[in-house]
């Protein structure tokens, strides 16, 4: 996870994985092992983990993906695409709701769109 993600972790995130750093241990090594268990590549990785945070209209997993995703090369239109494509599964106040969530946080990016 490259620093400037790292800066955005909120503080209950941080807190909850300092107090309980077994627990926070389990759920990176889950993590390690459901990216590991299937040929897709990270970026595509990346891609189905935002669509799911749309569908739950989770607005920090959102903003995470989508600061993720560029952190790891993936280009603000990419990023902006898969959010759009959510429109008929997910509807369209879920994928609004996203899509101004994203913008948010690309505009936040250095050098990102204002």
């Amino acid at each position: 996870m490259t620093e400037r993600v790292r800066t955005y972790l909120p503080r209950v995130y941080r807190d909850l994985r300092a107090e309980h750093p077994g627990i926070a241990e389990a759920y990176d090594a889950l993590g390690d092992a459901c990216r590991r268990a299937g040929p897709l590549s990270e970026r595509e990785q990346r891609l189905v983990k935002l669509g799911i945070a749309i569908g739950l209209a989770s607005q920090g997993g959102v903003r995470s993906h989508v600061r993720r995703g560029l952190s790891e090369g993936i280009a603000a239109a990419d990023l902006l695409h898969a959010i759009a494509i959510a429109v008929p599964t997910a509807g369209f106040p879920a994928t609004a709701a996203a899509y101004q969530w994203a913008r948010e946080a690309l505009d936040a990016e250095p050098g990102g769109p204002k």
